[in-house]
């Protein structure tokens, strides 16, 4: 069942987007772990020669972690401040 959220959704609400940047990175892993795991079972199924196969998974590794990095340590998610 998806997350329901209570109120109107706002990117200006630090919870809100706290579960958004979540979210996405989930869909990203996601993406990561199906795609990758695809094409190394056909690497292994058809012994093909593809070089740039290591550099695909570790280039996207190194972003997923880029990412995750981001969103634990980088992002601030306490409430905006108002201008004026």
């Amino acid at each position: 069942m998806p997350p329901r959220w209570s109120r109107k959704p706002d990117r200006n609400d630090p919870e809100y987007r706290l579960l958004d940047d979540r979210m996405n990175f989930a869909i990203h892993f996601l993406t990561f772990s199906l795609l990758n795991s695809g094409m190394w079972f056909l690497y292994q199924l058809k012994s093909a020669d593809w070089s740039w196969s290591k550099w695909v998974t570790g280039i996207w590794a190194v972003f997923i972690i880029i990412h995750f990095i981001y969103i634990t340590a980088i992002a601030d998610y306490s409430t905006p401040k108002s201008n004026g």
